[in-house]
């Protein structure tokens, strides 16, 4: 008899039975040993994937923190960087700062330099500070006579001179006779200002000296100014004036064969020539101790010395 292969399935509404041959056999076998095999394979598989996404989870998780650590190292990075920027930015004013300082301070060393050479002042073996005080000093002592002494023109511009001082011709008298002051050729009207600091001794008509309307200026060390043939005055009697006010307008009064101004320096009762101290500024006052040698400056001197290297 041969062997058959019965199958039967069993349901609610009953049992059904299925014969199969000799070859349905095997192949049924072959198909459960097949399924067996797939199971168990697809089983292990499993399993290797399983292990598989763990690490993957794992690695996942590793990279998150890394990431994580990364971009706080980053961000740690840019404020870093920014910092780092900004100090940069900060040296880079500073040294433009300090360029700009190193600049002034060469100019002011210039400035100095210069400075010493118009006074007269050797800035050598001092300090920046010690040669800014020498010009200091000298500056105050000369600009305080330069307020005192007269000095300058008493007009703007530059005036022509139509008469110096000394013997001349008179134009008027006929015959030679000492002419006290410089006379200045100037329209009816031009402005006369004071040379130095001082007090109105005299300002009126003076019918006497042929000056016509007449201010004489009192100054410091017994020195005067005589300012004659004005047109119209501006100050008064023991009125005080400073250097460069105006004081009155030139005329054509008194004596006078045309509009001029007649200007005289006068140190007690002594007439000086008053050219010297027209010429007289800052770079130049000592030389008046030598050029008008009718005043005794030796006490002078010694009050206000200025002698560029002189100390305190």
């Amino acid at each position: 008899m041969k062997r058959k292969l019965v199958i039967t399935l069993t349901t609610v509404y009953g049992s059904t039975q299925y014969t199969l041959g000799q070859a349905a056999k095997y192949l049924f076998l072959l198909f459960l040993l097949l399924a067996a095999l797939s199971f168990f394979v697809s089983n292990g598989l499993l399993m290797i994937t399983r292990d598989s996404l763990a690490d993957l989870e794992q690695d996942h998780l590793q990279l998150q923190a890394s990431y994580a650590e990364v971009s706080d190292s980053q961000q740690l990075f840019m404020r870093e960087k920014d910092e780092l920027d900004s100090a940069l930015s900060e040296l880079r004013l500073e040294r433009d700062s300090l360029a700009q300082e190193n600049q002034r301070f060469a100019q002011a060393i210039d400035r100095i330099n210069q400075l010493e050479g118009l006074l007269g002042i050797s800035g050598e073996g001092l300090s920046t500070a010690e040669r800014m005080e020498a010009l200091r000093r000298v500056a105050e002592q000369r600009k305080y006579l330069l307020h005192q002494i007269p000095n300058g023109l008493p007009m703007d511009g530059k005036p022509q001179i139509t008469d110096r001082f000394g013997m001349r011709h008179h134009p008027v008298y006929k015959k030679r006779m000492q002419h006290g002051g410089i006379d200045f050729r100037a329209s009816v009207g031009t402005p006369v200002y004071a040379t130095a600091d001082g007090v109105v001794e005299y300002a009126a008509f003076h019918k006497k000296s042929g000056y016509g309307k007449l201010i004489i200026l009192q100054h410091n060390f017994g020195f005067k100014t005589y300012f004659g043939h004005l047109d119209k005055m501006e100050v008064q009697s023991r009125q005080f004036v400073r250097k460069g006010q105006l004081i009155g307008y030139s005329g054509n009064t008194g004596v006078s064969t045309g509009p001029h101004l007649h200007y005289e320096v006068r140190h007690l009762f002594s007439r000086l020539n008053p050219e010297p101290f027209l010429a007289l500024n800052m770079t130049n006052v000592d030389s008046i101790f030598s050029q008008i040698r009718s005043v005794e400056w030796a006490s002078l001197k010694k009050l206000y010395p200025l002698n560029p290297n002189a100390r305190p």
